[in-house]
Formats: structure tokens, sequence, C-alpha cells
């Protein structure tokens, strides 16, 4: 009897012992923050396309994880993730599944080549030629939705295969090698294209996503083995993502097309602009200033889209025909 009646207290500081090793090894204070920044990067992940990589490898970095673990961490959690946040897509109608498909598979070559045989290469060099890139294309898509007016945006046409398939394969080595590529390429390109209306842009990258992450992860693990994954970190982020992710996806789902476009072109022009303006050896406050000075113009244009969606639906409930204008 008084051998079975210490198995529960010998149960209970095994338990005991191994939440004080895991407190030693991640500190629950950092984990808690990890936890509270992957769930506000997934949210604004989930609802304009871009920014969970980006967002925790900046964090991972900062507190002093070597990028290629930081980037490792952050793929493993996005396996989760992503997973879950296309589900939530696919639930809610916001997936073109042929687009999926294209870029599932370049993707995946694409993350696994970045994590493994370009994980020498100096991917900081190519940052502010992709981000000059990209920044481009941001001004593109919030000008082409601002200047709808009160017109309705139509999007009648599919991206190529041809188009799709490269994309795929740069975004999956950029996003290997800077700890996050994905969502901006993929996002910024699709939107720019204005082929696809943007709630299924952002949805069908998000859902493609998962092979990505699988691939890179897959790369991380032959690269660094194991042991070099910060698996405390990964879980961290992967628990406050899961729980943003439905959420985003429903955020998605009602957000109208112009609104949403504006939202997603600002935060492309947001941090493409940081990237440049670092690279060309600008202090801090004036990336600082630089940043406010945009969001302050993002803002102001996400107020404009949205009353211009308030006019339109006025002019649709009056049975005034509003016309319709392809965003290309």
């Amino acid at each position: 009897m008084s051998s079975m009646s210490t198995i529960p207290t010998d149960l209970a500081l095994s338990v005991e012992s191994l939440l004080s090793l895991v407190q030693k090894v991640f500190p629950m204070r950092k984990l808690i923050v990890l936890g509270f920044v992957g769930l506000l990067a997934q949210l604004i992940d989930g609802s304009l396309g871009m920014a969970y990589g980006v967002t925790s490898s900046t964090l991972l970095l900062a507190v002093g994880v070597a990028p290629a673990a930081a980037s490792a961490a952050v793929h493993f959690s996005e396996i989760g993730t992503s997973l879950v946040s296309g589900f939530s897509h696919h639930k809610l109608g916001n997936v073109d599944w042929r687009t999926v498909l294209i870029l599932a598979g370049p993707g995946f070559v694409g993350a696994f080549a970045g994590a493994t045989f370009l994980a020498s290469l100096d991917g900081d060099a190519a940052k502010p030629w992709v981000a000059a890139l990209l920044l481009s294309l941001g001004v593109y898509v919030i000008y082409r939705f601002l200047v709808l007016g009160g017109r309705r945006p139509t999007f009648k046409a599919r991206p190529s295969a041809g188009m799709l398939m490269p994309m795929g394969l740069f975004g999956g080595a950029m996003d290997s090698i800077g700890g996050g590529g994905w969502g901006p390429v993929g996002t910024t390109t699709l939107l720019s294209s204005g082929r696809l209306e943007p709630r299924k842009v952002v949805g069908s990258i998000d859902t493609s996503e998962f092979v990505v992450a699988v691939g890179g992860s897959l790369g991380f693990l032959l690269a660094l083995g194991s042991q070099g994954i910060l698996w405390g970190y990964a879980l961290a982020l992967l628990i406050g993502g899961v729980i943003a992710a439905p959420i985003a996806a429903y955020l998605v789902k009602i957000m109208p097309a112009r609104v949403l476009g504006v939202a997603a072109g600002g935060l492309i022009i947001l941090t493409n602009s940081k990237t440049i303006l670092e690279s060309l050896g600008a202090t801090g406050a004036t990336v600082a200033v630089a940043a406010a000075f945009l969001f302050v113009l993002w803002i102001a244009g996400i107020t404009w889209a949205v009353k211009q969606e308030r006019r339109t639906r006025a002019l649709e409930r009056q049975g005034v025909e509003v016309p319709a204008v392809p965003v290309v």
C-alpha cells in the first residue's frame, strides 16, 4: 500500500522537475511574449497575407537567436499555423485551389533549397533589391484600389501557371533565407496582377504556405539537426498563431475588396520602405520618422477606401447601378 501511495508523489515530482527544466531552458516570460507575438503576427498574416515570418524572425533575432535557428523555429511553427489558417480560409471560401496546387510544388522546392543548399549565401545582399521590387508593386496595388472611386472592382481572369511557378520557387527560397518572404512575394505579385480578388489572394497564399513551411522545416532539419531547433520557441509561436488563424480568416471574408487591397498595399509599402532605408544606412530616428509618416498615409488610405465602400453601398441600396472596373 505504501509503495502505491508514493506513485502520485513521484509523478508530481517528475512533472515539477520537467517544468523546472523547461523554465531553465526557455524562460516562461519569454515564451509568453513569443506566444503573443505569434498571435499578433498570424492575425496580420492571416488578414493581409504577409508578416508572420518577418515579425516572428525579427523578434527572435533581437533576443540573440542565430538567423538559421530563428528561421527554423518560425518554419516549424508555421506548419501548424498555416494548416489551421488554410482550413479556416477554405471553410469561408477564401481559397482558389488551382492557384494553391500550382504554387505548392515550386514553393516546397524553393523553401527546401533555401534552407539547405542556399543557407550559406548572403541573403541580406539581395534584400534591398527584392524590397525595391516589392515596394514598386505595393505602390501599384494601392494606386489601383484607391482610384476606383465609387466603382466596383472586378476580377475575371486567373493567374497563369507561367507566372505562379517561378513566383513560388523564388518566394519559397526567400522565405527560408530571410526568415520570411512567402507572403510578401506571393501576396504582392498576385495583388498587382489584378487577377484574383484580394480575399482569395490572401487565402490561397496562406493555404499554400503549409507546403512551404514543411519544405523549409525539412531542409533545416537536414542542415541543423534536431538539436539545432528551438522547439520551445516554435511551440510558443504556434500556440499564439493557431488562436489567431480563424479570426483572421473571418476578417478576410467580411472585408470589402477595395479596403483589403489598400490595407495590404500599405503594409507592403511600409515594410519594404524600412528595409530599403536600413540598407542605405539611415539612422534609427530617420527610419522611425519615415515609418510614422507612411503609417499615417496608410491609415488615411484605408479611411478613404472605407468611405468609398460606404458610398457605393448607399448607391446600390437606392437602386443605382454601380459600374464595375477590372483591377489590372
